[in-house]
Order: structure tokens, then C-alpha cells, then sequence
């Protein structure tokens, strides 16, 4: 039987029980698991303020692969849906750290992490592609939220992010 979905978690950091997606900066794997299509899943309202001057704060996330035996192969991470905000944007980033490693953590959202390089993909084959990740394995994308200074208000503003994978079955 392949990879089931349920078998595929996207879990913040920020400690083990870190439970605050505005703390997921890196460090340990925390056991809190991102709930899909939930508005302000990673990422918090934009106030007034921060679309005035401008920002970008980052996070990062753990893919977790949480099969007992089976391998996630062939991993793709992009942006499927841009941010429905013209003056907003994030881009991917994969972790410094590596396979199975433990992000360093940065001091703040607003702290650029070192070693990263980030880029805006769309599509599956354009994606970010880290390495196989083996049965309880893990691996890190940082997600780097860009505010344009002068923006304006966005309601219920949503971005999709997808990640691809193959299994054995």
C-alpha cells in the first residue's frame, strides 16, 4: 500500500510543543501538526501597519514522513496557488540543515536564515526538491511571507502550497 496522505505531516518548529505557528522559526520539530485549508495556518493577519511600511517574515515547517517502512520519493514543494493579495508573495526555501536535521532556529520572524535560498516555483516540475525523505524521517522548507510596502487590505487572502511525492507500493 503506498504513502497515504494521513502518512504525510507538515508539522511546525519552534520546540516540541510548540503549539504557535508565529514561534515556528526553526529548532526542534514540534508535535503540532498544520491543519490544512485553514485561514492563518502559518501565517498571521497582515496589519494596517505591516502593509504600510512593508515586511517579509519567515517560517519553518517540517515534512514529516510518518509511514512505518515506505520511502517519499520524487518530492516536489512549490506554490500552487498565489496569494489571491497582488501586493504579496511567498517563496520556498529548503532547509540548511538537511535530512533528518534539526533547523537552526533564527532570533525572530523577521530574521533572513542563513544558508537558505529562496525562490517563487509554481509548478511541479519547477518545484523545490529535496531528497528522499525514509519512513520517520523529516525535512525542512522554510516559507518566506513578502508584504509590499503601500499595500492594501486583502479579506480572507490564500495561498496554496503543494507538495508532491511518489511511494512503493
Amino acid at each position: 500500500m503506498p504513502i497515504a496522505e494521513a502518512d504525510v505531516q507538515i508539522r511546525i518548529s519552534g520546540g516540541a510543543s510548540n503549539t504557535n505557528v508565529n514561534a515556528s522559526i526553526g529548532g526542534v520539530m514540534s508535535s503540532t501538526v498544520l491543519v490544512n485549508n485553514v485561514l492563518n495556518n502559518l501565517f498571521e493577519d497582515v496589519l494596517g501597519t505591516e502593509s504600510q511600511s512593508g515586511e517579509e517574515k519567515y517560517r519553518l515547517v517540517y515534512i514529516l514522513n510518518a509511514h512505518a517502512t515506505l520511502t517519499m520519493k520524487n518530492i516536489k514543494v512549490y506554490v500552487a496557488s498565489n496569494s489571491t493579495a497582488p501586493t504579496e508573495e511567498y517563496d520556498l526555501g529548503l532547509a540548511a540543515a538537511g535530512l533528518n536535521a534539526t533547523e537552526t532556529a533564527i532570533a525572530d520572524q523577521f530574521t533572513v536564515p542563513a544558508g537558505v535560498s529562496f525562490s517563487h516555483p509554481t509548478t511541479d516540475a519547477g518545484g523545490l526538491a529535496p531528497v528522499n525523505i525514509p519512513a520517520g524521517q523529516r525535512y525542512g522548507v522554510w516559507v518566506k511571507e513578502i508584504i509590499d510596502a503601500g499595500s492594501t487590505a486583502k479579506d480572507n487572502n490564500t495561498t496554496i502550497i503543494n507538495l508532491d511525492y511518489d511511494s512503493a507500493e
